[in-house]
């Protein structure tokens, strides 16, 4: 898996050099009424991916940090069903016992008559 991220990681570093020897003409990029910037177009659209990409990796926190917080009361409700199975099954066993046990007196009471 390492050595599929390396070439995943590889050919998109190649891409991006290749990319921006190609487009290497200046632009101009008005960000605010007024105010211009000029630099290479790759520079600009390489800025702009990693803009895109932290924005991405910001809402895939965002939907992650939702299904943990949705998360939490079902937890909390298998923890008390949980409990509540322990608790049976206590009950359970004790009464197994208590069944044996009265077995066994019938048995004696009937042995005895």
């Amino acid at each position: 898996m390492r050595q599929l991220n390396f070439i995943v990681i590889f050919a998109v570093a190649l891409i991006l050099v290749l990319f921006a020897l190609e487009n290497t003409d200046p632009v101009s990029i008005q960000i605010v009424p007024g105010k211009s910037v000029s630099a290479p177009l790759a520079v600009e659209l390489i800025i702009a991916m990693g803009i895109g990409a932290v924005i991405a990796w910001f809402f895939s926190v965002w939907s992650n940090m939702q299904k943990v917080i949705e998360m939490q009361p079902a937890n909390e409700k298998i923890q008390n069903m949980e409990q509540e199975l322990t608790e049976m099954s206590m009950i359970i066993s004790d009464q197994k016992q208590l069944g044996a046990a009265i077995d066994v007196e019938v048995e004696e009471k009937e042995k005895l008559t």
